[in-house]
């Protein structure tokens, strides 16, 4: 595992973060904890979760694996959670409950959540969720004060600007680097943390080979490889999230560290001039627009209209009936409200991807 600095802490963390928000069977507390212990003894030492991660048990789980993580000596390990709250009344329930779950009296980098529109910091600093992150830092109960975005580049850079935080976490991969590169050149210029969630786009660079294979520059690479090397090159970023559902997914992850070598000039030119623009316009997968009023799980949808946009990907009939087990006609109890489209962290025109599905399945 290959280890860095994050930001001006002191705190050497590991390539791969436990993203905890993928377990594959939450209720089951004990396996679930197993997995995380079992990513620890490979050598990932970042662990982040969140309130409401898996049914909200995400915390929980990670919690029992801590108990068993405060026996060991051999590696430090490091909490990452989140609070989305806008007061500092509400926040500071969320960190003292989160602090419970997880079992620790403190939490290494705690995010002021989900800054998602121009102007939410303003909110926050407004209704004191922010001060409240601050004064828990004072008392202990924090050790650094992050963020979390799923804002542009440029909005990302007016966040960094207030010089509150010490790290910020956003989307970042070979799909939509460009959407928010300034953002951690920014956190980097000010030595900041930085961590990257969705590296493999939520599955789609893995599963579409056809469009992303340009990411397997070297001869033994895998599409794994791709993504995760893609990133591993970029030596600003401190840790790449990736959501394990298994122990086989900590272990394949892992050895794509251990395989990662640096690349050449030539190689990166090569990299980015295979990336194009449009992968911008692609779900990543995040889940965020999951409150549908209707109960539409909505990402399973826009993810498969991804489809529409790769060349020679999976059938968007096949993908929807057998990868997500879903029908076009869920579609039909719609209200646009466009609540989802609100949610979304990449301002996808969800209702127009809608219609753009039952148009593919009407053509065949």
């Amino acid at each position: 595992m290959r280890y860095s600095e994050y930001g001006k802490t002191g705190k050497m963390v590991s390539a791969l973060g436990f993203g905890g928000m993928r377990f594959s069977e939450p209720h089951k507390t004990d396996e679930m904890a197993a997995i995380v212990t079992h990513a620890y003894d490979k050598g990932i030492n970042y662990l982040d979760t969140a309130p409401g991660y898996c049914e909200d048990q995400s915390e929980i789980i990670m919690g029992r694996a801590i108990t068993e993580l405060k026996r060991r000596a051999e590696l430090p390990f490091y909490v990452s959670t989140k609070s989305m709250k806008v007061t500092a009344d509400d926040l500071r329930r969320d960190l003292e409950r989160s602090l419970r779950r997880l079992n620790v009296d403190t939490i290494d980098f705690y995010h002021c959540w989900y800054l998602l529109k121009p102007g939410e910091i303003d909110k926050r600093i407004a209704g004191g969720a922010v001060e409240a992150m601050m004064r828990a830092q004072e008392e202990g109960l924090i050790n650094h004060v992050t963020f979390s975005t799923h804002l542009p580049g440029p909005e990302i850079v007016k966040v960094i600007d207030r010089d509150l935080f010490e790290g910020v976490l956003l989307g970042y991969s070979a799909i939509n680097f460009r959407y928010r590169e300034e953002g951690i050149s920014a956190a980097s210029a000010k030595g900041m943390g930085v961590v990257v969630m969705n590296p493999l786009g939520g599955g789609t660079i893995v599963n579409n080979e056809e469009s992303f294979g340009y990411l397997k520059v070297h001869e033994n690479q895998n599409m794994l490889d791709g993504a995760l090397h893609f990133l591993l090159n970029e030596e600003r970023i401190n840790v790449r999230l990736v959501g394990f559902r298994d122990k086989h997914d900590i272990d394949t992850a892992v050895a794509s560290v251990d395989s990662f070598v640096p690349y050449t000039a030539d190689e990166i030119q090569i990299l980015r001039s295979g990336s194009n623009e449009k992968f911008n316009a692609l779900c990543t997968g995040c889940t965020y627009c999951k409150d549908c009023p209707v109960d539409i799980p909505v990402w399973k949808f826009v993810e498969t209209a991804n489809l529409l946009y790769i060349k020679d990907g999976e059938s968007v009939k096949d993908h929807l009936k057998y990868y997500w087990g879903v029908s076009i006609n869920e579609l039909d109890a719609c209200i646009n409200c466009r609540k989802c489209e609100e949610a979304c962290t990449q301002h996808l025109p969800i209702l127009d991807r809608f219609e753009e599905l039952k148009a593919a399945l009407k053509e065949g």
